[in-house]
């Protein structure tokens, strides 16, 4: 038997703040590549192909959220919702390189130390200055949606951490200008580097985690399991499994052992509805029967969760 609650969080709607991101983002690369052309600095030139890596970041984000809302067919049973996680899976790697190449950038700076020209290293500041403020507008479009959604808050963290970039280069800058040490830039680069590291490590877990089934960190499944085995009527469950539809929707399917008889309608109704309120679990496909039905699967609880 099978059970759906009827209620459904309404999407957040992101459509303005991804064309909104994506705009800013291109108009900022368009600056960049410019300027880096203008005075022949490498630096500007690199940074704008990595910020193009954060339009595609944001493209992805976008199309996936998109995709999410297709209704099913015949052969994609849940629809396209699975590449929301695909997509934070994604920006979580784009994250992980983007960053790898700047520790890069930053130690063979810090091996060579070569000395930054006052002009260019005006410019650099000037144009680093306005991408503090097109990535911290872009972030702050998706900071709220990133609490909830995986795959908004790939799109925030994203931004943020190039924001973060930015303020570093400014301020490595301005420093270096000013007295001379030209090693702050690189440590500073490298010290940057480390705290978005530490943010996105939990990013590329989390999705992960997700890619393979795994139960999202919102559910305790022991919990889930004590709650069904306390209903009326209900002496054991079996085969229970919880996991993420997408970055927002988490699904169960469970084997509710009833030897006193098979709960009706209502029954399937109150279940899905105390799923819904306790653990936020939308999509509920619950069996019900007298004697337990093998099925070969392993136990994890003292019901099966996966």
């Amino acid at each position: 038997m099978r059970s759906d609650h009827g209620h459904e969080h309404a999407p957040t709607e992101f459509n303005k703040a991804f064309a909104v991101g994506i705009g800013l983002n291109i108009a900022f690369v368009a600056i960049e590549a410019f300027y880096g052309w203008k005075i022949n600095s490498l630096a500007l030139l690199a940074d704008a192909g990595h910020n193009l890596s954060d339009v595609a970041g944001l493209v992805l984000a976008w199309v996936a959220a998109l995709a999410s809302r297709l209704r099913p067919n015949p052969r994609h049973t849940y629809g396209w919702q699975r590449g929301t996680i695909l997509a934070a899976f994604a920006n979580a790697l784009l994250l992980l390189v983007a960053m790898g190449a700047l520790i890069w950038e930053a130690v063979g700076r810090l091996m060579s130390s070569d000395p930054i020209a006052s002009a260019e290293g005006a410019t650099i500041m000037v144009v680093a200055g306005i991408g503090i403020v097109v990535n911290t507008v872009t972030a702050l479009l998706f900071m709220q949606g990133g609490k909830s959604d995986l795959n908004i808050r790939g799109a925030f963290l994203h931004m943020a951490a190039d924001a973060l970039v930015s303020a570093g280069v400014v301020v490595a800058g301005a420093l270096t200008l000013w007295m001379g040490w030209v090693w702050l830039d690189p440590v500073a680069s490298l010290l940057i580097a480390a705290v978005i590291l530490a943010g996105t490590w939990n990013l590329f877990r989390q999705s992960l985690h997700l890619l393979f089934d795994g139960v999202p960190d919102s559910i305790d499944p022991q919990a889930v399991h004590n709650c069904l085995a306390t209903q009326p009527g209900v002496s054991q469950v079996i085969d229970l499994h919880i996991w993420a539809m997408s970055t927002q929707k988490i699904a169960l399917t469970a084997h509710l052992v009833m030897p006193e008889g098979t709960g009706d309608d209502t029954f399937l109704k109150n279940i899905a509805e105390l799923l819904h309120d306790r653990f936020d679990i939308e999509h509920v496909t619950v069996q019900t029967g007298k004697t337990p039905i093998a099925n070969g699967c392993e136990s994890t609880l003292s019901a099966h969760s996966g």
